[in-house]
């Protein structure tokens, strides 16, 4: 079974929204290729590229914190976040992990605005760069389908 985006979104049509990118630097070299997918994605539906601006934090830490300000906003219909966290030989990926996870679920809900999840967090370098435009697709461009997907049902349910 395929978890990647149905290729035919057509009817999500991001025209007019303001959907900015939250992208952690560390790992940028697969963090990059996740912002393109989004942004493509994004841009593809009819998002001006200055409504999907994209903002830099240090790591997969840092992003709950912006983007809860971010969903905060009245201007911003959603956000998407982009980071990859790689396990090494200490419990410290478990820790930044699950902390971002609970984080960017509790900006979502607290704010009740949708966020974007585009966080990987894998074992492996090679996974990662697998899951940011390698076999397994493309994460960001999933993660801001699954945000516009959301944003569609929240304004038709």
């Amino acid at each position: 079974m395929s978890t990647r985006a149905p290729d035919s979104l057509d009817y999500l049509d991001a025209a007019g929204l303001h959907v900015p990118i939250v992208a952690s630097r560390f790992n940028a070299e697969v963090v990059d290729v996740l912002v393109e997918g989004a942004r493509g994605f994004l841009r593809a539906r009819g998002i001006a590229e200055d409504d999907c601006p994209v903002v830099r934090v240090p790591g997969a830490f840092e992003l709950p914190v912006v983007v809860a300000r971010l969903a905060a906003r009245d201007d911003v219909d959603g956000v998407v976040a982009l980071g990859a966290v790689v396990r090494g030989g200490t419990p410290h990926f478990d820790y930044v992990c699950q902390a971002a996870t609970i984080g960017l679920e509790a900006a979502a809900r607290d704010h009740d605005t949708p966020v974007g999840f585009g966080l990987l967090t894998t074992d492996t370098w090679e996974q990662a760069t697998a899951r940011a435009g390698g076999e397994h697709g493309n994460n960001g461009r999933e993660a801001a389908a699954a945000l516009l997907e959301t944003i569609h049902v929240l304004r038709t349910a």
